[in-house]
């Protein structure tokens, strides 16, 4: 699922505290020549808010099993997440579909400056102050994939100084 992206860490969900935030749950309809079959679906999203998050998508008959559903799928789809402090290293785009997401570090006392989506998946990751802006589709599924997207594209410090092999002292001198 993440094969597309260079420093993800994969998390095993074994004595994590996870807490899972409900994004959305739909109302689907099939229809058959017996008429119209009614079923969920939901999207959650579980993280430990300290940099480990994960979003999983589950479908059934009623709601409560298809949540079940989607946080078993949520835990599956662990990823660490490079935080500085309690915002973001760096400003970073991502994009799903016809979903596009920009998070921005915000200053101490900020708070989380997003709506719907994006709030539950910046509050699972552990961030307190950061700035965003959602634009085109509002589709809660392509909206959290496109957070994920943002959130995978970001490196740390250490990273970036390792992959070009210096220290962390030049790589703040320039």
């Amino acid at each position: 699922m993440y094969q597309d992206y260079k420093n993800v860490e994969l998390v095993k969900p074994g004595g994590l505290e996870l807490k899972d935030r409900l994004v959305g749950v739909q109302r689907v309809t099939k229809v058959t020549k017996g008429g119209r079959a009614f079923g969920f679906s939901a999207i959650v999203v579980v993280g430990d808010e300290n940099g480990v998050v994960g979003h999983g998508l589950g479908k059934s008959k009623d709601v409560a099993s298809a949540i079940a559903k989607a946080i078993e799928d949520a835990k599956k789809n662990l990823v660490r997440i490079p935080l500085n402090k309690a915002t973001l290293p760096h400003e970073q785009k991502g994009k799903y579909g016809g979903a596009r997401v920009t998070l921005l570090p915000a200053a101490p006392g900020t708070g989380v400056i997003a709506g719907g989506a994006v709030r539950a998946v910046l509050e699972a990751v552990g961030v307190h102050d950061v700035l965003s802006k959602s634009q085109g589709s509002s589709n809660p599924h392509n909206v959290v994939k496109a957070t994920f997207d943002a959130l995978l594209q970001l490196r740390s410090a250490q990273i970036v100084a390792k992959q070009r092999g210096i220290s962390l002292e030049k790589l703040y001198k320039g």
